[in-house]
């Protein structure tokens, strides 16, 4: 099942803001809260009494906590990874582990009498999931997560996340990833550009971030790095994972007519498993169109990431709608009628033959 997760940072923050972030969020959809217990600093009662407050009120949404922590932390609060009742105690319902053991003590973890979930870091590219496997954990309470980097250029690349999440998803793990806000400017370290997962997601809207996610397919969980984002962009990352279709943000051209913006706006897409090297095919209009007028109308010479439709020119091919997935000679017969909105133009690289979208108005964020 996938889900979508805020994070909160109730050690820099005020517990009402959080509170009314988690109802919003609550309300769009999102069932997951992460949030950092790396560091304990000041009165340790009174803060992590602040945790579990907002925890408590986590769960009365309806919304699971996983706490990150470290080796470190497991001193400071007295706790082994033997018992783990402190965390079940807070409200959490699992434990992140930021910085990794043996694997036999993660296997170990697994099997804790409270339920808890572990979950592990997916990111460091070595082969610590076969490690833990080994030990033969309990998989149906184990997880697994990238990290997020606040650090500009320190994101990992997407060769990186592909070669690491591959590690994870061959033992059927349940997987999470990090998104980051455009507008959110709280994390859990004093340096903040923004918390994702992929450095190629900083600058980027959480519509496209999300889709890109989406159209991998290789990670279940998605998580906003840092608090707090906007309402508007709640809203999109809901639309974007949890629609039955991915869609793609487009700009149409102003004298688009009403047909061509009914063929781009109003119907389901499916990319032809004959796929071609210049364009995205999406060839049931043909059918439902081939009676409409479907005059010539801006062909102009083509770019990758114009949408397309065949006009009255092309015969049997009116009303067939394209992407172009490169630069090519317009001969008259095909309607530039928008393009894709420009950041998401490398999602054509992501889309698979014989899979379903759909287009939508660009999102203002």
């Amino acid at each position: 099942m996938k889900q979508l997760g805020v994070s909160i940072y109730p050690s820099k923050s005020n517990i009402e803001d959080d509170k009314e972030y988690l109802t919003l969020a609550s309300k769009l959809g999102f069932t997951r809260i992460f949030t950092s217990l790396l560091e304990i600093e000041g009165n340790a009662d009174e803060m992590i009494n602040k945790y579990k407050k907002i925890i408590e009120y986590g769960n009365s949404l309806g919304m699971e906590t996983v706490l990150d922590i470290n080796p470190r932390l497991f001193e400071q609060l007295g706790v082994s990874y033997n018992d783990l009742g402190f965390f079940k105690e807070l409200g959490a319902a699992g434990v992140r582990l930021d910085l990794g053991f043996t694997g036999a003590e993660e296997a170990r973890m697994t099997k804790n009498p409270y339920g808890l979930n572990i979950e592990v870091n997916m990111s460091s590219g070595t082969k610590y999931i076969d490690n833990i496997m080994s030990y033969q954990p309990n998989t149906e309470k184990l997880y697994a997560s990238h990290n997020f980097y606040p650090q500009k250029y320190s994101g990992i690349s997407q060769q990186h996340f592909e070669q690491t999440t591959k590690m994870f998803n061959k033992y059927d793990i349940q997987t999470a990833a990090f998104v980051t806000s455009q507008h959110g400017n709280l994390g859990p370290w004093p340096v903040q550009k923004g918390l994702c997962t992929l450095e190629s997601h900083r600058k980027l809207s959480i519509h496209t971030q999300v889709t890109h996610f989406r159209l991998m397919g290789t990670i279940d969980d998605l998580l906003i790095g840092n608090a707090y984002a906007a309402k508007n962009e709640l809203q999109a990352m809901s639309d974007a994972y949890l629609s039955t279709h991915p869609t793609l943000e487009v700009n149409l051209i102003d004298d688009a007519t009403e047909t061509e913006r009914k063929i781009i706006l109003q119907e389901e897409h499916q990319y032809r498993g004959d796929r071609s090297a210049y364009m995205v095919r999406s060839s049931l209009m043909r059918t439902k169109y081939k009676d409409a007028e479907i005059p010539p109308n801006n062909t102009a010479p083509i770019n990758k990431g114009d949408i397309l439709i065949c006009n009255n020119h092309f015969g049997q091919y009116k009303g067939e709608a394209q992407i172009a997935l490169q630069d090519m000679k317009n001969d008259g017969d095909r309607n530039v009628v928008g393009h894709l909105k420009e950041e998401s133009i490398f999602l054509l690289d992501f889309i698979k033959p014989w899979s379903s979208f759909l287009f939508i108005n660009e999102i203002s964020l």
